[in-house]
């Protein structure tokens, strides 16, 4: 056995190590292993996740907040660490998004039990229930569907250039009021690509120039058309939600702002905003006589084709639309005005928006879909595709709105916004709404939200003046992020296509911009002072 080198590798000994002893060069081998996984930690990705808690750890140290409270100190610190991920993306945006259920109680700012409410309350719950019933949707390909039928009303003969921009326009904004609006982008966009695919291009150049500007024209509208329907409804964006998450944070004692609130002031904002979004690309992308030119490439005949591959309307599509009618109608009818109560009323106000979008989405898994034997309209394996990073982002939100409550942080930072306490009563819109429509372009719209309404907050607590017409000019004026394509992944959608470039975003945005201002300007104290009652008193 002597001959045999695996007897020879074992030994007898009890104190032999099991495995054989590395030779010299497997030792420098491994040595050279070790010299490289050293090296290999100093990576651009390993230097951002480090820069969170150093972050964190140079603010505890030298940053001092005359008169403010230690955690005022320490709430900064954990904001600074969680923004440097998000913004670097160090640590996936999910895990990000709940780091302050060990961060809170490590910081002393709150226990790891009040900080996980914040992660489930009505508007999470309403957003769970959304979010079900818009994957029911993109199942069984109902959002195609519908766009199809839209824009086919709209694609005239002769072709109508300006007249189907607003057909595909007017789809995508009508889709994003009732899901995501980067769900809706992200849905609108292959149906969008689709019609322009048709549009090839030849030997003449001013023929090309039309239709590489009708590209130009579709793709911004359904990135832009998608943000501006998120405006309208609550389901439509997640800064709707953190703002109204916020407000029953805050003001648990006021009235909610429920989805027919919202819809009343953010549907006509929205409108006036959609509108000049298509004036704006028509004005700038469909020259006079395009209608001629892409005429020979694009017709109704294509989208009817579309339309026969998806064959009837099957019954699971008719129940969900049922479904999805209902859960509308419920919505705006929970609570009317204080002569006619909703039928909220009926449970004593117990019941919210979120009990409604849950109820309707729990029908999905108990009515069959009649397409296979035991098989209903939905099974959580469908479930999968949950956007759990926007539920977890928005819980993140509200845990940082409530920290920098209690920790004292929002009087500290509400001092570098003192010059809004100046302005005129007319002034306070615009120049929230400016502020807050700047930030924007360079961080996330949530983030952006999350950061300044409870400064603004405690802002109008200074001036004596009713919170939401500083809240509302903040969150909405977060969504007006038009000129980058970083500002939203609605407009990374857009610019992945090829058709468009930072220059287009930039000439179309920046007076989409200042009309989105101007309208908000107007309207807030307006009909947001009638529909959001900001003329009454507040106690704060």
């Amino acid at each position: 056995m002597k001959g045999d080198n695996t007897s020879d590798q074992i030994s007898d000994d009890p104190k032999a190590p099991l495995l054989p002893v590395e030779n010299p060069v497997a030792q420098r081998s491994q040595s050279f292993d070790q010299s490289s996984s050293v090296s290999s930690l100093l990576t651009p990705g390993n230097f951002y996740i480090l820069l969170g808690p150093l972050l964190s750890a140079i603010i505890c140290m030298l940053v001092k907040l005359n008169g403010a409270p230690v955690a005022s100190r320490n709430m900064l610190a954990i904001i600074a660490w969680m923004f440097s991920w998000w913004l670097t993306e160090a640590v996936p945006m999910p895990i990000t998004s709940m780091t302050p259920l060990f961060l809170f109680p490590v910081f002393e700012i709150d226990s790891c039990d009040n900080v996980a409410k914040s992660y489930m309350d009505d508007v999470i719950a309403l957003v769970l229930g959304s979010f079900i019933l818009a994957l029911a949707v993109e199942h069984y390909n109902i959002h195609r569907r519908l766009a199809l039928n839209i824009t086919q009303m709209f694609c005239g003969d002769p072709l109508n250039p300006q007249l189907l921009l607003l057909g595909i326009c007017g789809t995508t904004a009508f889709v994003s009021m009732w899901m995501h609006n980067v769900a809706a982008a992200v849905m609108m966009m292959p149906v969008a690509t689709g019609i322009l695919q048709r549009l090839p291009m030849g030997p003449n150049q001013a023929q090309n120039n039309v239709v590489r500007n009708f590209c130009k024209a579709v793709v911004l509208g359904v990135i832009y058309s998608a943000a501006v329907g998120g405006m309208s409804t609550l389901t439509g964006t997640g800064v709707n939600l953190i703002l109204v998450g916020m407000w029953k944070s805050y003001f648990p004692l006021a009235d909610p702002i429920s989805f027919s609130t919202w819809l009343f002031f953010g549907f006509p904002l929205a409108l006036i905003i959609f509108f000049a979004l298509w004036a704006i690309l028509c004005l700038l992308y469909c020259s006079k006589g395009s209608g001629q030119v892409l005429s020979a490439y694009l017709d109704r005949a294509h989208l009817k084709r579309e339309l026969q591959m998806l064959g009837p309307m099957a019954f699971a599509e008719k129940m969900i639309l049922a479904i999805f009618g209902m859960l509308i109608v419920l919505w705006m009818t929970r609570s009317l005005t204080d002569e006619t109560p909703g039928w909220g009323a009926l449970f004593n106000g117990r019941a919210g928006d979120g009990t409604v979008s849950v109820m309707m989405a729990t029908l999905l898994f108990i009515i069959p879909n009649k397409k296979r034997k035991g098989e209903k309209l939905m099974d959580w394996n469908k479930c999968k595709k949950l956007p759990w990073n926007i539920i977890l982002l928005l819980g993140a939100g509200f845990a940082i709105a409530d920290g920098v409550r209690s920790s004292g942080l929002a009087d500290v930072l509400s001092k570098a916004l003192d010059f809004l306490e100046e302005a005129p009563y007319v002034a306070i819109a615009p120049l929230v709404c400016l502020i807050s429509a700047t930030i924007t372009e360079f961080t996330s719209n949530n983030a952006t939200t999350t950061l300044l309404v409870p400064l603004l907050i405690q802002i109008a607590k200074t001036m004596n003046v009713h919170p939401l017409l500083l809240m509302v000019p903040g969150a909405i004026g977060a969504q007006f992020a038009f000129l980058l394509p970083t500002g939203t992944p609605s407009n990374i959608v857009g610019f992945t296509t090829g058709h468009i470039e930072i220059k287009d975003m930039i000439k179309t945005g920046l007076p989409l911009k200042i009309v989105g201002i101007a309208a908000l300007s107007f309207l807030m104290p307006t009909l947001g002072s009638y529909v959001f009652k900001t003329n009454g008193e507040i106690r704060f």
